[in-house]
């Protein structure tokens, strides 16, 4: 494993991608070469993405908008999860998520249910 090292900057990232693709036609078995160089760069690709991509330590609607703002996901997107007009309301702190839509949109977005629990003010009309 001569050629893998840390991940530094945005080009080591990339770099460190590439070469965890080359891996997802054929899985390199377990303890092989391939596979102990396919483990080290997952490891750190998880860290640098930890480290730089975090989720923010806001309440649910916070994360919600660091979602659509930044991980590629929409208001429509939201709104098939939990019905047109009440993501904006979700969006507009006028609702808040019940336990059927957190849970929904953990599963389909990968966001963790414990940053879509917490409690937050819902702005009254």
């Amino acid at each position: 494993m001569v050629d893998v090292r840390p991940l530094h900057n945005e080009q080591d990232y990339d770099w460190a991608i590439r070469e965890v693709a080359r891996y997802f036609e054929v899985d390199p078995a377990l303890g092989t070469a391939d596979g102990d160089r396919f483990e080290v760069l997952s490891i750190l690709i998880k860290e640098y993405e930890d480290k730089h991509f975090a989720m923010p330590c806001g309440d649910p609607v916070d994360v919600l908008r660091f979602a659509i703002e930044s991980m590629g996901k929409s208001q429509a997107e939201l709104a098939a999860l939990v019905g047109r007009n009440r993501a904006s309301e979700i969006l507009n702190r006028l609702r808040p998520l019940t336990l059927e839509m957190i849970r929904a949109i953990s599963k389909e977005w990968k966001i963790p249910v414990e940053m879509l629990t917490a409690q937050y003010e819902l702005n009254r009309v």
